[in-house]
């Protein structure tokens, strides 16, 4: 469908009113149109009614406008700098100026995009020192937010069954596409569940006076680093019911999108430094519930993009393919026990691409032995370590220093709770066992994902790995070395426990055996 009227024109730079733009970028929302022309952004809403939101006349459009400023300014006070008219003028659109006011723009500083959080987690730019910061930061807001009687009556039973049923019937009409009806009936049994068995739960949370008025929409990609501080933007002002709730369900918007970016280290990170400066001592109750919303919340998002006419089929595409993993995060987060992974493959065999991947589906803690031998060593992760086989760095004493490292971790992390992926080899029987019976100490379902891969192939990769630069040091010989001492995956019959894949499939479709494997 073609663009509005309005937003054509305002792609012409010559339709802004000072320092025209050299060139105007359009970046479309559910909900929105917003316009980058290099030192600003410009929101133009769209005129929709979704239920939840209504922009459908000129005066909400203004209302909601003004309201985005003032609300913004809590969190960014700095980068939203008002309200300004798109008028019409002898046949003409333009920002301000003289003329029929057609419609309004919400005007901010255009914020770095080296800063923003979502696309340092994607380039592994992100330090632990910054999500402690964001936590001081949200933790310090949520503790000024407003809140009152009217407030605190979002946080009561009805209230929050009120939004859980409402993302059941917003995502029913997507089942068979980006969720199956039995991936629906799980969710929908968990959260009537934990909601009639922890009504206590929930009343002490508002006694507490944990319901404030939030941000509402608290994930990375509405977080900016700048030199002068840290900007939380784009707060929800359309509906005061999606803004107005317990703390800690922002809080858990942000793990949980920490998650979805396989972060789940720095999740923890930015959980406990929260925990330790709010005080909130019962997050931990239904931080996970919370999580598991969150994750539905976003998954119904991008199913609204598939029936919507302005957005392209490419893009649907990846709104699809972006449903299906939030609404597999979701499932992992309703688990009655954490799951513990095991990967087994030869070097070579894509096992490290599944493992990252997978993690980023199931918001596990991802531990790779690579890592941690160099960590170990002392090494940069991308230094060659030149070692010749089953010697230095890959001597018998730095394999079993570097598993018990990684089975420790392994262990640490399902103590709390925490699902885990392993990325090794474990081409030994003892090691598997040994991180199987990690699993069942600790209470945790396990999973042994071996790698398969045609020895071609494998031979191929490892050729092409040599020419650039890799965590993993494995060759050839180190390939025919482990072949040599591998004892296969015997000990458990292919089912629940243990799941083969073709790493000749393409990642998604082995990460989807894997998923559908547990449902």
């Amino acid at each position: 469908m073609a663009l509005p009227e309005i937003i054509q024109a305002l792609l012409d730079p010559a339709h802004y009113p000072e320092d025209a733009p050299v060139e105007v970028k359009l970046i479309q929302t559910q909900m929105s149109f917003v316009l980058l022309t290099g030192r600003h952004a410009y929101k133009v809403r769209k005129p929709v009614n979704l239920g939840y939101v209504d922009y459908t006349t000129l005066e909400k459009r203004k209302l909601f406008s003004d309201k985005e400023v003032s609300l913004n300014r809590r969190l960014c006070p700095d980068a939203y700098l008002g309200v300004i008219p798109v008028t019409r003028r002898n046949g003409k659109i333009r920002l301000g100026g003289e003329g029929e006011i057609i419609d309004y723009a919400v005007k901010m500083k255009q914020l770095p995009a080296e800063g923003m959080l979502d696309l340092r987690l994607k380039s592994g730019n992100v330090t632990t020192e910054m999500l402690e910061s964001v936590a001081k930061t949200v933790s310090s807001f949520h503790d000024m937010a407003d809140t009152n009687g009217e407030i605190a009556r979002f946080g009561e039973m009805d209230g929050i069954r009120r939004n859980v049923e409402e993302n059941f019937e917003q995502s029913r009409p997507y089942i068979g596409r980006a969720l199956s009806q039995a991936q629906f009936d799980r969710l929908k049994t968990y959260f009537d569940k934990f909601l009639s068995e922890n009504a206590a739960v929930f009343s002490s949370r508002v006694e507490e006076r944990h319901i404030r008025d939030c941000h509402g929409d608290l994930h990375s990609a509405h977080i900016c680093f700048r030199d002068h501080g840290i900007c939380i933007f784009d707060c929800i002002e359309f509906n005061d019911r999606f803004r107005y709730g317990d703390t800690a369900s922002e809080v858990a918007f942000l793990a949980m999108d920490l998650d979805h970016y396989g972060r789940a280290d720095l999740r923890r990170v930015f959980v406990d430094e929260y925990a330790r400066n709010s005080g909130d001592r019962g997050l931990r109750e239904v931080l996970r519930f919370y999580q598991a919303y969150r994750a539905h919340i976003r998954a119904k998002v991008a199913c609204f993009k598939l029936d919507d006419p302005f957005v392209p089929e490419a893009e649907k595409a990846e709104e699809l393919t972006r449903a299906r993993g939030y609404f597999d995060l979701e499932m992992s987060y309703i688990r009655a026990k954490p799951v513990l992974f095991i990967m087994s493959g030869y070097t070579g065999c894509g096992k490290s691409a599944v493992a990252s991947e997978l993690a980023r589906h199931l918001g596990l803690v991802y531990i790779s032995s690579d890592i941690t031998r160099k960590t170990l060593a002392g090494l940069p992760l991308d230094q060659a370590a030149g070692d010749e086989v089953d010697a230095g760095l890959y001597s018998r004493e730095m394999n079993e220093q570097t598993y018990q490292s990684i089975l420790m971790m392994a262990e640490g992390a399902l103590k709390s709770g925490d699902p885990v992926v392993l990325d090794a080899t474990f081409l030994s029987l003892e090691l598997r066992k040994k991180a199987v019976d990690i699993a069942l100490r600790k209470g945790a379902d396990y999973v042994i994902v071996e790698c398969r891969l045609d020895e071609s192939e494998l031979a191929r990769r490892l050729e092409q790995r040599m020419t650039g630069k890799s965590v993993s040091d494995g060759t050839w010989q180190v390939y025919l070395s482990q072949k040599a001492k591998a004892e296969p995956v015997t000990e458990i019959p292919t089912g629940p426990n243990h799941v083969i894949i073709d790493a000749l499939l393409p990642v998604t479709d082995n990460v989807r055996q894997i998923v559908d494997n547990l449902i």
